[in-house]
Formats: structure tokens, sequence, C-alpha cells
């Protein structure tokens, strides 16, 4: 909805600037002309001369619009001079490399966009083809930024692995045809602007003899273009990492180009092999509590035995785990949220044992995905841990149920994001997807949820042994199609200021949100009929959460900061064989399969970071975060949220349970200094297990 809004208000603005710009325009061929004609500058570069400024014009536009629309308010526009020259800078670089190729071709006269009509097309059509790509990258850009406050990334080529689902997506969720409408007429005019400015220096050119030009103001420009390319007024390259020396994430980001941020970050897709895991092993070891006896091998020295505890259940109950798409903490009612949207999963969560601080590694299905069955957060900075061949094959716990059916449920494609892929590392594993099933498709991913629910309690219920069974949901994510396609739900009305005070952006978000308790209440009340419900736990955890106003059930932190989009619930239910507790401790997600593991009776091996969360000797708790696309990384903890910069030199501490910290400066630097060194423990030691958690 913001995206839309966003983009309507970009559209008028565009609309409104159209006349000012060609206006401005025209004043600006006609005072330059007489200048080029009276020095005999060469037509191509009083040409380049043009469309540069042209280019220039629109880059700094839509910088203007990224502080119009996005600018925090603690920023004032007096503070954001820095960034603009900066921002000069990599523009002058990118519309450098565009147009040097014209320059340089254009020194042999029989290439030149004035030799003849064919050159002319020719150099048109490449200038075109630049736009488009220009203008395709700032829309993207537009959108990244309104999505992860971020210019766009190489993260963006993800959506292009899977292009099946993307371009489903995006056609059901936007109004594509508007935006592709608006950005072929800002094409066309662009187009016009550029024959426009060539004809008028052809025309303004007839009466000097050919030979009469000057060759060195063609050579000038060259140079001139070489400089800009290599770094204006710099003494070392312009590079990509020169914008965090601005040491703020909004006021970087403003600075950076988007084609500068793209083709830069597309070295971070492949993962990095240096690490300091070692320096940090003896952290790792103490909060993971390894030990001489549990310790099994020099190989990996992270590896330990868990071993059945007190609490440990008889025989071999099922388990099913359910990942649930886009599960926000603060949008359910367990938080206390006032529109209470899953009054029956708040149900389950009161006979259940259930984790009301439990995070996420990472924004993201894919990496969320990976973190739970692998016990690893994906630190890779722009690719998915499971798009990577280095990294996608990975030792699991799940391996450790012997004897079981292993069985993983999707409704739409397993192959998306290359889940597949990751999914094969459990030996013996069943998949079913988008064709496995008799319910019909419902949209882009697949059968609905509640139709993939009682779709894995059929297979369930003919099972003949103990099985684990892996559900995976996708109807709460956009384009929010199955709220409205199922006549069996009732859709809520709500006033649009109640929705935004409550953390819901449209009411139709609200009904997807919504839907996912009616879709795990048909669930539950199906598998409560068959003979396997009451040997089974059940586990719930949210794949992630989603970033949006939490103020209303907890501190700032969670919204400015954007914890809402790592909390998620978690909740192990299972009436007949697990009492009922509510923990307040912080958790994380890569913490679920070692405390399922934890509830059999039989040995498992952990090679991973994630921990039994029912071991009663844990001496602390922490949960690890990383924001991919701003290069923070951090630890929550009971009190506080404490983060760092991997790109600039930034550190903050905060309070997560109240708006402001009250500590003295010394208090939080020791605290700092503390969470510091554990988040860069499990970062590195993270970037080590992606490379090295084999079997």
């Amino acid at each position: 909805y913001q995206i839309k809004l966003r983009s309507y208000f970009c559209i008028k603005l565009f609309v409104k600037s159209k006349v000012i710009f060609v206006a401005s325009y025209k004043i600006m061929i006609s005072e330059k002309q007489a200048v080029f004609t009276k020095w005999r500058v060469p037509k191509t570069m009083q040409w380049l001369v043009q469309v540069f400024l042209i280019y220039l014009l629109i880059f700094t536009a839509f910088r203007v619009a990224t502080v119009f629309f996005f600018k925090p308010a603690n920023i004032s526009f007096g503070e954001l001079g820095p960034s603009f020259w900066l921002g000069l800078k990599y523009d002058l670089r990118w519309i450098s490399f565009t147009l040097f190729p014209i320059g340089i071709a254009s020194l042999f006269p029989r290439l030149s966009p004035f030799y003849n009509n064919a050159t002319r097309k020719f150099w048109s059509l490449y200038l075109g083809i630049i736009t488009l790509l220009v203008l395709f990258f700032y829309g993207a850009d537009f959108g990244q930024f309104a999505y992860v406050n971020a210019r766009l990334n190489a993260d963006a080529l993800l959506f292009a692995e899977d292009p099946q689902e993307s371009l489903k997506m995006v056609w059901q969720s936007y109004p594509v045809l508007w935006i592709l409408l608006g950005v072929a007429g800002a094409l066309l005019m662009l187009n016009w602007l550029f024959k426009r400015s060539h004809l008028a220096i052809e025309g303004g050119n007839s009466a000097v003899h050919k030979f009469s030009f000057r060759k060195r103001w063609h050579l000038l420009g060259l140079l001139l273009m070489c400089w800009f390319m290599y770094g204006f007024f710099t003494s070392r390259p312009l590079r990509f990492d020169r914008a965090f020396i601005l040491n703020d994430a909004f006021k970087s980001n403003l600075a950076l180009n988007p084609l500068q941020n793209f083709f830069t970050t597309l070295r971070f897709r492949k993962p990095d092999q240096k690490t300091n895991a070692r320096k940090y092993y003896g952290v790792i070891k103490s909060f993971l509590q390894i030990s001489p006896t549990n310790a099994l091998n020099n190989v990996n020295r992270y590896s330990r035995i868990g071993m059945p505890a007190s609490r440990a259940l008889e025989g071999q109950p099922n388990v099913v785990l359910v990942i649930c798409e886009s599960f926000s903490m603060y949008k359910s009612s367990m938080s206390g949220n006032a529109l209470n949207a899953t009054p029956y999963f708040k149900q389950l969560c009161s006979k259940g044992i259930f984790f009301e601080r439990c995070f996420s590694p990472s924004f993201g299905t894919a990496r969320g995905v990976f973190a739970t069955l692998t016990g690893i957060p994906d630190v890779q900075l722009s690719r998915f841990a499971t798009r990577n061949p280095e990294t996608v094959k990975q030792r699991s716990i799940i391996n450790s149920f012997e004897g079981y059916a292993k069985n993983y449920f999707i409704g739409g494609r397993s192959q998306f994001n290359n889940t597949g892929e990751l999914l094969r590392n459990i030996k013996g594993i069943k998949i079913f997807e988008e064709g496995s099933y008799t319910s019909p498709s419902a949209g882009v991913w697949g059968i609905s949820d509640r139709d993939l629910f009682l779709e894995a309690n059929k297979v369930m219920a003919k099972e003949t042994k103990p099985f684990f069974t892996i559900i995976q949901t996708a109807d709460n994510h956009r384009p929010y199609s199955i709220a409205n396609a199922d006549s069996q739900y009732n859709k809520r009305i709500i006033s649009p200021e109640e929705l935004k005070q409550n953390g819901f952006e449209s009411e139709i978000e609200f009904n997807a949100f919504a839907h996912t308790d009616y879709a795990l209440k048909a669930f539950m009340d199906a598998a409560s009929k068959e003979k396997y419900f009451n040997n089974t736990i059940f586990v719930f955890v949210g794949d992630h959460g989603v970033e949006g106003n939490a103020l209303a059930v907890y501190p700032k932190v969670w919204t400015e900061q954007r914890l809402s989009e790592v909390h998620v619930p978690l909740l192990f239910y299972a009436p007949t064989l697990l009492p009922a507790s509510v923990h307040k401790e912080v958790v994380s997600q890569i913490d679920v399969l070692p405390t399922i593991a934890g509830l059999m009776q039989q040995p498992y091996t952990n090679t991973t970071l994630g921990r039994n969360l029912l071991d009663t000797s844990l001496r602390s708790n922490a949960a690890f975060i990383i924001q991919h696309a701003q290069g923070w990384i951090g630890v929550v903890s009971e009190q506080y949220f404490y983060r760092k910069n991997l790109r600039i030199q930034k550190e903050e501490l905060l309070s997560t349970t109240e708006n402001e910290i009250a500590l003295t400066v010394t208090q939080q630097d020791s605290i700092k200094k503390k969470m510091s060194t554990l988040t860069s423990a499990i970062y590195e030691t993270s970037k080590w297990m992606l490379l090295h958690n084999k079997d």
C-alpha cells in the first residue's frame, strides 16, 4: 500500500514537473548553443554535454524524491549537504560510464552520431536502452527503499532466480500496467529531448564547415569523463564504501547511486571465505556450553551430543513443524494487539509451551526457513544461503530422528528460493508440492493454507510409523488474495485509523493475517479427530515478521530499529504430552530443532548454534539479528538490543523494555563491549558454519 501511494505521488510530481523541466531545457539549449558554435566545439561533444545535463537532472530529481519520501524525522535538511555532494560524484561517474562509449567511438568520424542517419539511429537506440535501464533501476530502488530502507542491491537478483512466482506476485500485488505506462511516458519524453537536442545542434552548426571544429574539445571532454569515472575531486578511486564515511545509514544510502550500489554488491553474492571464528571460539564455547565431556571431536569443535533430559518423552512422538508466513508477533493477539487477529492461536498458546520473545535472525522467508532447518543464521549478505551451492548443503538434526517418516508440505513449488535443495539434506524426506494435491490452486502460492493443512492431515493420518512433518504456509504474503477468495472465511471491516494504530497497512493485509488463524483452527480441528493427534508435538514458528508500527504494544525500538520484522511467536503444543508454560526469555528461531530433539528419548548430534531451550542449565539468553541490506548485526538480550554496522563506524544500545535507556555512560559502554563481542562471535562463527557444517 505504501509503495502504491508513494508511486502515485511520484507520478503526479513527475507530470507536474514535466513542463518546468522542458522549459528549463529549452532555455539551457538556447544559451549554450551560441557559446558552443563560437568556440567550434565538435557536434558530438555539444550533444554529449546536453545529454549529460539531462541525465544529471534525472539523477538529482530521484535523490531529492528519496529525501522527500524517506528522510527520518531526526535528520534536518541542512545535514544532507555532504550526501548530495558525494551523490553528485557518484552520479557524474555513472553518467560518464554511460556516455563514454559515444565519445570514444566518435573519435572516428564514421561512428559519430552526426555522420549519417544510420549512426544517429544507432546511438539513439543505445541511449533509449540505457535510459530504460536507468528508469528501471531507479524505480526498483524506490521500491527497495520503501520496503527495507536501503538502496537497491544485488538481492534484487533473487527475484530473477524464481521468475515464475516473482512475476505472478508482482502482477497480482501492484498496478503493473500503470507503472509500465509511467515508465513508457518518461522514456518517450526523454527520447524526445535527446532527439530535439540532436536536431538543434545539427541545425545550429549548419553554417560551420565540418573541418572547422576543434578536436581538442573532443579530447578534453573525454579526459573530463575519465576524471569523473575515477572520482571528481578525490585522491583515490571513488568506490562504494566511500559513502559510509558519512556514518549514518540514511545519509550513506542517500549518497549512493543505485547503479553503484547494485553492481558493487554483486561481489557479496559469494560466501565470505574469511572468518575470525577461531578468535571467538572461547565466547561461543561459553555461550553454547560446550564441554570436553560432550564435544565429539576436533574436526568440528562446535559438535556436541545432546542426551535425553529428565522431561524427555516416552516412545517416539510425532512432530509437526509449522513454519508460518510473515507471522508477526506484534500483529497477533498474544501481544495484546487490540484488533485480536489470532484469537485461536492465542488459545493454543495458553495450553502449550509458549515463547513470547522469539526472534528470527533475519527478514525473508528463505533465510527464516534456512535458520529453522539448519540452526545457523544466514549471514551471507547478498544471496540466500539456499541459493548458493557452497552453503545449501547442510547437516540437519532431523536426520537424528531414526525410524521416522519425513514429509514436507508447501502449497506452491518447493523450488521457490531453492528450498527443495535444502530439504534434500534430510534423508528420505518426501516432498509434497503444487501438483501433489487434489485441491485447486488459489493463486501464485499454490493451494490455500487451509487446503494445505487438510491435505497434510490426510497424509499423516495414514502414516504407519512415527513421522516428522514440516508444513510451510504462504497465504499471509502479497498479493493477499486467499482471504478474499475463501468463501468460508468471514472478513472483517476495520477503519483505516484502527488498522494504522495497530500496525496494519490495509484491510486486506489484516484479513490475510487473520486468515492464518482461521486456517490453523481448521487444521487443528481436523487433526484432533485423528489417532496421531494425542501422540504429536505441534511446533509453530513464524518464518519472519513484518516491519511496521508496533508502538501500540511495544517500546519504540520495535518500530524504529525494525525489531518487529524479526519478532515471531514460538509455540510447542502437545496438551497430553507437555505441561503448559509461558517463557519470557529471549530465544531464537535457530533453537527450534535442538529443542524438539531434546524432547525425545534418543541422543542427537548438534553441530550448529542452536540450543535446547528447555535445558534448565542454560546460563544466558540472546538472539542474533542481521539486517542484510542495511549492514546491521546485533543481539537481543532480556533488556537490551545492541547492534553495530558492518559498513560504518556506528553502534547502538537500546532498551527493549522501555523507550529510554536508564544507564550511565560507563554502564552502557560495559554492556556494549560485552554484547559487541557476542555479536561478532555469532556472526563470524555463522560464516564458518555456512561452509563447514557438513555430514
